[in-house]
């Protein structure tokens, strides 16, 4: 399938990407912009250079969408070195601070406390906005910088696996913090552990960095990222990402080999990444559109002229509203806004309204559908 092609179609879509470590998210969608034959296309959520995992990313006119699937939780796996902090809190820092390794026993505690509604520093070498200008900018010149802490949420945490200070580069892989419990495994509890391999469901705004930082300062060791990897964004998973099959299982030996040898260049073959990425576009649809957060709004035809114009809309205007039902359940969804399809042809996406009792709120239209 050529560009000239693609440039000729309408490539309002989702597109998920699986990033590659080492990359930063703007260049990974490089490969988007070259396929799709447009420079129309945003992500939701930036992935640190180090980091890797899911990135979902909005062509055309569905770029409207990314601000509000950024606020959508999300899921991590993060393996955490301990005995240093870096001034990034990740492995591309200098060394601002060393400790004595901690106990599996002091950490599996401090693990636990970390959980529910909490407040969080975010790294002071982050995007955050100080004064107009990025809080990482800032340090870079040489300033110093006072970061507001931030109200997060994690859902659920679940350690995954471990390596022992004693043990090489064996490691100790597990369900859940139990299995570290029983009989055969607790001599292991006063043991001191290097790396630690943890799953995090969090809220919007929440930085793995600080988790890391904070749950090794709580454990009396310090601590900072060595990998992170994102798993899902909403309902979206990295499974089905285009180029998800690149990228090296996610342990902590691979993450440290990584570190110790470097990322290397992608030897991009683009009629299969073409095949790949144009197999993974989603049109906006009913079923997309629940698994964005939206209920879905079926706009009368005769009331479609005034939806196109910005004319006031209500609860008349659509012959039927749905909401989603799995909104409360997620957290992460919104259920009072919808997504407007055409009622004869659900495939015609309009735009995205915003319902508060009966009222109606434009947040965006399309154009050119009428």
């Amino acid at each position: 399938m050529t560009n000239r092609r693609l440039e000729n179609e309408s490539k309002d879509a989702i597109v998920l990407l699986a990033k590659r470590p080492g990359v930063t998210s703007f260049s990974s969608l490089k490969i988007i912009k070259k396929i799709l034959g447009t420079k129309k296309i945003g992500h939701t959520g930036t992935l640190d250079s180090f980091a890797q995992g899911l990135l979902v990313c909005c062509s055309g006119a569905l770029t409207r969408l990314a601000g509000l699937i950024t606020e959508f939780d999300k899921t991590y796996e993060a393996v955490i070195e301990f005995g240093s902090e870096t001034d990034t809190l990740d492995p591309t820092g200098e060394v601002v601070k060393r400790a004595p390794l901690p106990t599996l026993h002091a950490f599996l505690n401090s693990l636990k406390k970390f959980s529910g509604k909490m407040n969080q520093t975010p790294p002071a070498f982050s995007a955050i906005k100080i004064g107009g200008a990025r809080a990482s900018d800032i340090l870079r010149k040489g300033e110093r910088v006072e970061i507001p802490t931030r109200e997060i949420f994690v859902y659920g945490s679940k350690l995954k696996e471990i390596q022992f200070e004693d043990d090489g580069s064996k490691t100790f892989s597990c369900e859940t913090s139990d299995d570290f419990l029983c009989p055969e495994n607790e001599k292991n509890l006063a043991r001191k552990i290097k790396y630690a391999r943890v799953e995090f469901r969090v809220s919007k705004g929440t930085y793995i960095r600080s988790l890391a930082r904070d749950i090794g300062c709580d454990c009396e060791s310090a601590a900072h990222l060595a990998g992170l990897l994102r798993t899902s964004v909403g309902a979206f998973s990295l499974r089905d990402a285009a180029f998800c099959g690149e990228l090296t299982p996610f342990t902590i030996q691979s993450v440290v080999r990584a570190l110790e040898s470097g990322c290397a260049e992608r030897d991009i073959d683009m009629e299969s990444a073409e095949k790949e990425v144009m197999e993974k576009l989603q049109g906006m649809s009913p079923d997309l559109a629940r698994a964005c957060g939206f209920g879905v709004a079926l706009l009368k035809a005769e009331r479609a002229d005034d939806f196109f114009h910005g004319r006031p809309v209500k609860k008349s205007s659509f012959a039927s509203l749905q909401e989603n039902c799995e909104a409360e359940k997620t957290r992460e969804q919104d259920c009072g806004k919808y997504a407007v399809f055409l009622e004869k042809s659900a495939a015609a996406f309009c735009g995205v309204v915003r319902r508060e009792g009966e009222r109606f709120f434009y947040e965006f239209v399309l154009s050119g559908k009428q």
